[in-house]
């Protein structure tokens, strides 16, 4: 099953009577992966190189999975060394600019919350298209933009795999919260909406928020 999707079928009661029948894509690679159709998804990818692949996975086998999750991203915050492209003003306006052109003209995903880190992206989405399309679609964009802005050829700009956590119940808001408020935990910022290249500080700033007219 390594790096092939399967489709799981299950069954939904919705009352003593009736039930649904709904299939949900699994697909493993380095990490699994489970998306069902409907669903909101917390997803975060990375640039290629940013984390060692020893730390990686030492964290990864040490810890619970969402609590790895929390330590990757905190040693993505504070890293000083390996790519930090988005620290680049002109490369995170790009890198946005294709995460809002997901959403209009490009009609893959409604996107719920965001933020575009130094070396590191996270996203709030719930996909129009399969997963997999949206964000083969969404970073090779701007892996071709951010390329073009620092002048790199032929040379790989974000990591291959991305995290994907399906989002279930209340637990939307939660999401958004840490993904708006990351560049305050990572003291780049000293409130959620000073950060710009995020979806709270691009409200604030009252930017475009879609890219055909940027």
């Amino acid at each position: 099953m390594w790096g092939s999707a399967v489709r799981c079928q299950f069954l939904r009661r919705t009352s003593l009577r009736r039930r649904h029948q709904f299939f949900v894509t699994f697909y493993v690679r380095r990490l699994p992966h489970w998306q069902p159709p409907d669903a909101d998804f917390f997803v975060t990818w990375r640039l290629y190189g940013s984390l060692p692949r020893y730390s990686a996975r030492l964290v990864l086998a040490s810890a619970p999975h969402g609590k790895a999750f929390v330590a990757l991203d905190r040693q993505l915050d504070t890293a000083d060394s390996g790519p930090l492209w988005m620290k680049n003003q002109e490369v995170a306006a790009g890198v946005s600019r294709i995460l809002l052109a997901g959403v209009s003209p490009w009609q893959l995903y409604e996107l719920l919350a965001w933020v575009v880190m130094a070396n590191h992206v996270h996203v709030l989405l719930r996909p129009r298209v399969s997963l997999r399309k949206a964000l083969m679609n969404v970073k090779s964009a701007s892996a071709r933009a951010a390329n073009a802005i620092l002048g790199r050829t032929g040379q790989p700009f974000w990591q291959d795999e991305s995290y994907d956590h399906w989002v279930r119940g209340d637990r939307e808001r939660a999401s958004t919260s840490y993904i708006e408020h990351n560049p305050v935990a990572a003291g780049l910022a000293s409130v959620a909406g000073d950060y710009p290249w995020s979806s709270a500080g691009w409200q604030r700033m009252a930017l475009p928020h879609n890219c055909a007219q940027m």
